[in-house]
């Protein structure tokens, strides 16, 4: 009893508020990219693509607590590779702390943030496949990749005992684990599912509601402070300095696509300047916990360049990653991830390591070999998945369905109705 009351007392009241308050805007952030994805969608799709990103979150939410958390962050490693059910259904966890993880605040919160990351992962991939994707198949198939992909990324990274944390490979909030895993996966749903019926390589589809893009790029750009600065798990000063090189890399990185767009296209565009913003922040989260201000500039301002880039190769191919989910997530993870290995430093952070800056060059070669690592296996597993899946239900829908739009082929519901 005396040991249980012990362990209650490193409870932080102030670690515990704040990371309610992060919980809640990390929350946030799944239904601003339906918002997000919704706006650059056609009309026929618009309802459809926001409601996708909140039936993910219910269902993940539901797999986090029954295995996802126990094979992920809970119970004994096996191997480095995956953990054990120990805690399946939640089973052993309540409001003491998780002396490996979170210490000072209880463990359900502590689930309950790291929920949020795995329900907005694989919500960030349907952006690849939207406008063509089986509404029931979409379900099967995030339930899957988060059991089979998203779950073992964490352990190898996140876990006490994961084989890539053991090597040194680290990732403040999420570059690998979340942006790298989706837009790797989004590129191999892409190709798998193939082209959207009446798109032909090099044409743009205009969005069909410019306030949503700049609405949910918004709500994102507020979550993210959730996202990165909550990854402290404690109200301290790791916390704020994640906090601020988060919205500094965001606005570099709107104003260097901004810019991009303004010398290659003659004028730069609300779309732009907002995609530009969430590259950035998907730039700046892994190294969130380990750069200061201006290093956090320049990787906002390299993302901004580098994504409109990557987003400008994949429209002059047959590639049709519809939302460029590739481009912003896939390349600002993989770039991000590989910036902590080049700015990262012991003096924004004690407990995290040096970069080739700061004279180590193994920390820049061991975050190459995970961006590799993760990948590889974001972008088999994902493939082998859908395979699958299509064996047993169609993950596209029919032609007809398709030009008829999925608001009212999988739901039966328009957007905007004529009531007059």
């Amino acid at each position: 009893m005396d040991s249980e009351a012990g362990v209650l007392e490193m409870l932080n009241s102030g670690d515990t508020a704040w990371v309610l308050a992060a919980t809640a805007l990390v929350m946030i952030m799944t239904p601003a990219v339906g918002f997000f994805y919704g706006g650059l969608v056609r009309m026929k799709n618009l309802v459809s693509t926001i409601v996708q990103c909140l039936a993910i979150f219910a269902a993940i939410s539901l797999v986090w607590a029954i295995w996802g958390y126990s094979l992920a962050l809970g119970g004994n490693s096996i191997a480095g590779i995956i953990g054990n059910l120990s805690d399946f259904g939640l089973a052993n966890v309540g409001v003491a702390p998780n002396l490996a993880y979170a210490p000072t605040i209880p463990e359900v919160l502590y689930v309950a943030f790291q929920l949020k990351f795995a329900a907005i992962t694989p919500a960030l991939i349907i952006g690849a496949f939207a406008e063509r994707v089986r509404f029931k198949s979409l379900l099967i198939f995030v339930v899957l990749w988060t059991t089979f992909i998203y779950v073992p990324v964490v352990h190898w990274i996140w876990a006490v005992g994961g084989w890539l944390r053991v090597l040194g490979v680290v990732d403040f909030a999420g570059g690998l684990v979340v942006h790298e895993t989706a837009g790797v996966s989004a590129l191999a749903a892409a190709l798998f599912i193939g082209r959207r019926r009446d798109v032909s390589p090099r044409k743009e589809i205009r969005p069909n509601n410019i306030p949503f893009v700049i609405l949910g790029a918004a709500i994102l750009w507020f979550g993210w402070f959730g996202f990165n600065a909550g990854s402290a798990l404690a109200a301290d000063g790791l916390a704020a300095n994640a906090l601020l090189v988060t919205n500094l890399a965001a606005a570099a990185g709107a104003m260097s696509w901004m810019i991009t767009d303004w010398v290659r296209k003659g004028k730069p565009s609300a779309v732009g300047i907002s995609v530009g913003a969430v590259c950035a922040l998907a730039t700046i989260t892994p190294a969130s916990g380990y750069v200061g201000p201006m290093a956090s500039i320049i990787i906002g301002a390299a993302a901004g360049i580098v994504c409109n880039f990557v987003a400008g190769w994949r429209a002059r191919t047959r590639l049709d990653d519809s939302l460029d989910v590739f481009a912003c997530h896939g390349a600002g993870g993989i770039l991000g991830s590989i910036a902590v290995g080049i700015f990262a430093s012991t003096a924004i952070n004690a407990a995290g390591p040096n970069g080739l800056l700061y004279g180590n060059m193994y920390q820049l070669i061991i975050q190459v070999f995970g961006v590799v690592v993760v990948g590889f296996f974001a972008f088999v597993g994902t493939y082998v998945l859908l395979r699958v899946i299509n064996v047993f239900t169609p993950v596209r829908v029919s032609p007809e369905d398709e030009d008829a739009g999925l608001d009212i082929t999988q739901l039966g519901e328009e957007a905007y109705t004529n009531t007059q």
